[in-house]
């Protein structure tokens, strides 16, 4: 009798779990729906940069170190615009799923004006101020005079170009979040695979000259991303453009500029924080690879080859987030609450469990993928042990990014704030800073600490969601 308790107390176990984390083939099937255009997006995209950053790899150290601390800093600009527009996607996300055209076409508006405004700001940061952010990463003490004048010009080089695609990356990102709102996915991946098509091609003719075009070096590698990024903003533009019955929202779009007031000061106050996080938690991304380069550029190099092939094993955590974020908001809009519940739920059951098959198979590959770059022995074992090291905690940062989209779908804007760049900045910063300043221990020791903070992030994030406090719709009373 005591065997069928048991028997029968693991079957109601088994059968509740699976209920409550573990959905339906009709489940799975919106699921992969949504995330596949985005994966095959970002999977292509990952691959390039990755392909690009050994093409420059191919050029040195020293380029490869310039290129690096560019792309670092440019960073900081599209995150900002990613943030500004993210909140204007809460809102869309959850017009969408009210059925509310007009909102739409406000919220669209708003994101032109904002990304025109961070744009100009960003491009006068970079000339005015360029230098000084340079030398933030070159230490003297680490690496000699010749390797950081070589650096520093190449990343001068690099820099003057990638400045001519600030204006059609906010352009693409304006309209590509516009119309994942709509779960409009197929679109902006088809821009991204004929822009990165274009990149790969251009990459291959302008850093080394190749079939009769000038070597370029470094600057081939900018001038290639820069027309790669106009033809991806013409594609998506025109796209949606011959398409305003399907995307009714553009209809009318440009006749004015105008966005009621009490929407602006909606999206405002429920976006500023998550501006403020990925502009925030952008920088101090940055002052913490600062922190790796006090090691010298042979860190800065390995930081980058590790960065850099993480992206590309990341995918689809990266993806499952945004689904998250699209499903559980559209949820929200039609006041189906226990269904965002739900959905959440079973999607980050999802995500992470894919993210132990990714992360063991990044650890597996981490000692080889180093040896694919023109690069110092140091630089590879450096880069093969930081790899290894963000394999083993895939997972985590799967869970902290559902987490991390969970909490915003519902307009929770400020706790994501505190989730993510408040703890940074107090969390991970000061261990970076501290162990990089105070002690004798290597890049890959400073690293694996960093990076082990997030377990704290696990618990937090746990937490809220079991509270359900970010379950809400903000549309209702919107005006529009």
């Amino acid at each position: 009798m005591q065997q069928i308790i048991k028997e029968f107390h693991r079957n109601y176990m088994f059968s509740n779990f699976r209920k409550r984390y573990i959905g339906d083939k009709g489940f799975y099937m919106a699921v992969i729906a949504l995330i596949i255009p985005m994966i095959v997006q970002q999977g292509i995209t990952q691959f390039v940069n990755l392909l690009d950053n050994v093409m420059v790899g191919r050029l040195g150290t020293n380029p490869m170190s310039g290129v690096a601390i560019v792309n670092q800093l440019i960073f900081i600009f599209n995150l900002t615009i990613f943030g500004g527009l993210s909140g204007a996607s809460i809102f869309g996300a959850q017009f969408y799923g009210k059925g509310d055209e007009k909102g739409l076409r406000h919220s669209f508006r708003f994101r032109l004006l904002f990304g025109l405004g961070v744009t100009a700001l960003g491009l006068a940061v970079f000339l005015f101020f360029g230098d000084q952010l340079f030398h933030l990463y070159l230490n003297k003490e680490n690496s000699s005079p010749a390797d950081i004048a070589a650096t520093l010009g190449y990343a001068k080089e690099y820099l003057l170009i990638m400045l001519w695609g600030l204006f059609p990356f906010m352009v693409m990102q304006v309209y590509s979040s516009a119309l994942k709102d709509m779960r409009e996915t197929f679109s902006p991946m088809m821009a991204s695979v004929i822009s990165i098509s274009v990149n790969l091609v251009l990459n291959y003719l302008l850093i080394f000259g190749s079939l009769g075009f000038p070597k370029m070096g470094v600057r081939g590698a900018a001038l290639a991303t820069v027309i790669a990024r106009y033809v991806e903003m013409l594609y998506l533009v025109v796209y949606a453009t011959r398409r305003k019955k399907k995307f009714t929202f553009l209809q009318g779009a440009f006749k004015s500029m105008r966005v009621p007031l009490p929407l602006v000061k909606k999206i405002t106050i429920t976006g500023m924080p998550l501006l403020l996080n990925e502009t925030l938690w952008s920088m101090g991304t940055a002052m913490i690879n600062m922190c790796y380069a006090t090691r010298g550029l042979t860190a800065v190099a390995a930081t980058n080859i590790t960065g850099t092939a993480n992206n590309l094993f990341s995918i689809i955590m990266m993806t499952m987030g945004n689904a998250i974020g699209i499903m559980a908001g559209q949820l929200l809009g039609a006041n189906d609450i226990e269904g965002a519940k739900d959905t959440v739920r079973k999607v980050m059951f999802f995500s992470v469990s894919c993210c132990v098959v990714t992360g063991g198979l990044l650890v597996v590959c981490a000692p080889f993928i180093p040896y694919i770059y023109n690069t110092e022995e140091a630089v590879r074992q450096i880069a093969a042990q930081t790899l290894i090291i963000c394999g083993c905690f895939q997972p985590v940062h799967a869970f902290v990014n559902c987490a991390y989209f969970t909490i915003r779908s519902g307009g929770k804007t400020f706790i994501t704030f505190l989730f993510d760049c408040a703890f940074t900045w107090v969390v991970c910063l000061p261990i970076a800073y501290s162990l990089s300043h105070f002690t004798a221990l290597s890049v890959v020791w400073v690293f694996f600490f960093v990076m082990s903070a997030d377990i704290i992030k696990v618990v937090i994030g746990a937490f809220m969601l079991k509270s359900g406090i970010w379950a809400k719709n903000v549309v209702n009373d919107t005006a529009a």
